[in-house]
């Protein structure tokens, strides 16, 4: 890969490159510096990103600091993926927020680059298997997970479920606990998340039947019947004639 190492410290800038030179790669990873957001814009605008694979960017930065600069990097015709590399590990989530493919800590260990190399070799093998009409991948959810940011594509979710002050998030292969509102979710996601009930969301796409169902508590009620979750969803009176309309044109 081309890479553009973006770091105002020069130590660090060579720290990163003698890292880069342990990384075996084939053919052998391009690797070149800037000093500030200045010199590498001068280096992507002319020729629209196109050139470099990735940017490891430093995040405080004087001028133009390194998540403003990645604004502007997402607003070119070919940006290069973006790994920031930084010793302020509480802007993980405004790095992710801004598509980031990886976030490393400083000092950067050689296996944690290696990781973040391979993540991104990954995404530009995806990115070239996709067509065009399938580009947006789309919108992720950002959960924290005992000191680790993690990122859920909005598509793999099925339920979001509200239990005391947490939501819990389910895919097909696990469960999370997500530190938001079925409400705030329901805001940002309506076309992809549907209320079922005061205390459920469930994915539209994954939406296949609606039926009847005895529960302890509320007795005879709706049902839906989600794919890739064994146990039904309870729907409450008044949301059962959006489910209708939902199974009738999914």
């Amino acid at each position: 890969m081309k890479i553009l190492i973006v770091d105002d410290e020069a130590l660090a800038r060579r720290r990163l490159a003698s890292l880069l030179a342990d990384c075996p790669a084939n053919p052998p990873h391009r690797v070149s510096e800037a000093a500030s957001s200045a010199d590498a814009l001068a280096l992507l605008a002319p020729v629209d990103g196109r050139g470099f694979d990735l940017l490891l960017l430093d995040i405080h930065m004087p001028g133009l600091d390194g998540l403003a600069f990645a604004h502007r990097v997402r607003a070119l015709a070919w940006p290069p993926a973006i790994v920031f590399v930084t010793a302020h590990a509480e802007h993980a989530v405004s790095a992710f927020e801004l598509d980031a493919a990886d976030y490393l800590t400083k000092p950067v260990r050689l296996e944690r680059l290696q990781q973040a190399l391979a993540k991104v070799q990954r995404l530009r093998e995806m990115a070239t298997r996709t067509p065009p009409a399938a580009e947006s991948l789309g919108e992720v959810l950002l959960i924290q997970d005992r000191g680790r940011t993690e990122r859920v594509p909005l598509t793999e979710v099925l339920l979001c479920k509200a239990e005391l002050k947490y939501v819990t998030l389910r895919t097909a292969s696990r469960s999370y606990v997500l530190d938001s509102t079925l409400a705030e979710l329901e805001a940002r996601h309506g076309a992809q998340l549907m209320r079922v009930h005061r205390n459920a969301l469930v994915a539209r796409h994954a939406v296949r039947a609606l039926e009847k169902h005895f529960d302890a508590e509320e007795g005879d009620c709706w049902a839906v019947r989600l794919a890739g979750l064994a146990e039904p969803i309870m729907v409450s009176r008044r949301q059962v004639a959006a489910v209708r309309e939902e199974i009738a044109h999914g």
